[in-house]
């Protein structure tokens, strides 16, 4: 890589730990990001999938939908326009993945959607956050106050051991279920964790400020079980466990039913629903949806 191609390269707030750790640094998504560490992909793959693997996802977008009346219901409805995911049926404490979709029906970007009780806690794709955030901007701003949360890192515990690593510093990780979301305080430090990810298995997505992310990486991977992951695992775990990832399985060419997402369209926005319809590409979708054989549904997708 040239040098100043390595210069306009972003850095997350745990890009130092990366390095001293003998993470292989590569560009993704506009970030200097590790694809692996001296492990290697295959034993991060199977460390992960048999005990703990701790991820960096900071270089994803991070947004508060605040509704500017006060009633979480109304930014609910305010980003309902926008995806066709039941968003008012998303109780507080929980989240939902859900995707952005533009007028032919294809996939802006697919992101989740969690109710914090006073406003929606978005986290976006990194290649689309900064297009994502305008998207917004332009559709839902007389509605909801669109923030920014530039200042968080966001770090992924995924594995079987996920829960018994976390428990020792967040007393109320164990409590969560699955899809679980809401502020908590791990190791003393104000976060909020949901009970996601994206390798299929189970774990935790921690938000952190950006200034206490680096302490809490380091403790976590204290623990024996837990080892750093790169993009490698992290692209090789997502596959095997068959989740779409956007810009490679899914794009604005690919309708979320012909994605296989069709399951994520909850019984009120389909056709006959409470409040059907109402979304980019409405009329494209639920006309394939209708058409499309019975599926099974899926247990996650991020």
């Amino acid at each position: 890589m040239l040098a100043h191609d390595q210069h306009s390269l972003k850095r997350t707030p745990l890009y130092d730990l990366h390095v001293s750790l003998g993470g292989k640094m590569v560009p993704f998504a506009g970030y200097d990001m590790p694809v692996q560490y001296p492990a290697g992909v295959l034993k991060e793959h199977l460390h992960t999938r048999t005990k703990a693997g701790l991820f960096d996802v900071s270089h994803m977008g991070q947004l508060a939908l605040r509704p500017k009346s006060g009633r979480i219901e109304d930014a609910a409805r305010a980003l309902e326009r926008l995806v066709p995911q039941d968003i008012v049926a998303i109780a507080a404490g929980r989240q939902r993945y859900a995707q952005f979709t533009n007028d032919d029906g294809g996939i802006l970007d697919d992101l989740m959607v969690a109710n914090f009780g006073d406003h929606l806690f978005l986290v976006v794709n990194a290649a689309c956050k900064d297009a994502d955030e305008a998207h917004l901007r332009a559709n839902l701003s007389g509605d909801c106050i669109i923030e920014q949360l530039a200042d968080r890192a966001l770090i992924a515990l995924q594995g079987p051991k996920a829960e018994a690593v976390l428990a020792k510093f967040c007393a109320e990780a164990p409590a969560m279920t699955f899809m679980d979301a809401g502020p908590h305080e791990v190791a003393g430090i104000k976060c909020f964790v949901s009970r996601s990810g994206y390798t299929g298995e189970d774990g935790f997505e921690i938000s952190v400020p950006s200034g206490d992310a680096e302490r809490l990486a380091k403790m976590l991977l204290e623990n024996p079980d837990v080892l750093p992951i790169g993009l490698g695992a992290r692209d090789s775990l997502r596959l095997e466990a068959g989740l779409c990832l956007y810009g490679h399985d899914i794009d604005t060419t690919t309708t979320p039913v012909e994605a296989a997402l069709e399951w994520s369209v909850q019984k009120s926005r389909r056709t006959g629903g409470a409040r059907a319809g109402g979304f980019p590409g409405a009329a494209k979708i639920l006309a394939l949806q209708v058409a499309a054989m019975p599926f099974v549904k899926n247990t996650y997708k991020r």
